[in-house]
């Protein structure tokens, strides 16, 4: 079985339920989830750092705050060079998702940051692989799987109201689709690997 840690910061609750739905695909899957929440800029980050090294995969998650991540979670991303510097993540399958009140609020942005962090380490990006939705814009309800299109990671879209109603179903799901994705392709790295890889099929 394969851990996947779900790295993420939360400024009012409703990128947390994104991350408690990834874990939810993670254990749909058959592996197992890791739920690490970004308290503070001013906390030690070690003990977080030390729990992605030690598992197979990661997802990222923040909000996105004017156009990029949250400050608390670029803190944490500055921690990770600690990482960096022994490329204790290299290797590592990675993922991201992020939260905004607007449809785009240039949340690409914040998931090319997730992405770049986890470049920097040497990290496999798996995308969200969902196709857009076949329908208008106009017919895209809050049932909608991957309602923003987007390609590169999850990006949902919240109200300002509690996260108990938002955000919508449609990007929960998408959220559990992707934390299902990621742990299939963790298992099948790991699987990979414990076969010897291409130096034993070479």
């Amino acid at each position: 079985m394969t851990t996947v840690a779900i790295a993420y910061h939360s400024g009012y609750g409703h990128t947390e339920v994104l991350a408690q739905k990834v874990a939810e695909g993670v254990r749909d899957a058959g592996q197992t989830p890791v739920l690490l929440k970004i308290e503070s800029a001013t906390q030690d980050f070690a003990p977080l750092i030390d729990q992605i090294t030690q598992a197979d995969a990661v997802i990222f998650g923040a909000p996105t705050y004017m156009g990029d991540v949250s400050g608390v979670f670029k803190v944490f991303a500055d921690a990770t060079s600690s990482a960096f510097f022994t490329s204790a993540w290299k290797d590592k399958l990675a993922a991201g998702f992020t939260n905004s009140h607007s449809f785009a609020g240039d949340k690409a942005h914040a998931l090319a940051s997730l992405t770049i962090l986890a470049a920097q380490h040497g990290m496999n990006w798996i995308n969200l692989g969902l196709a857009p939705p076949n329908v208008t814009a106009a017919e895209r309800g809050p049932e909608t799987i991957n309602r923003v299109g987007s390609f590169i990671g999850l990006a949902a879209q919240s109200d300002n109201a509690s996260p108990e109603i938002t955000p919508p179903s449609g990007d929960r799901e998408t959220a559990r689709l992707l934390g299902e994705r990621v742990a299939k392709a963790a298992a099948r790295w790991a699987a990979g690997a414990a076969r010897g890889g291409l130096d034993q099929a070479a």
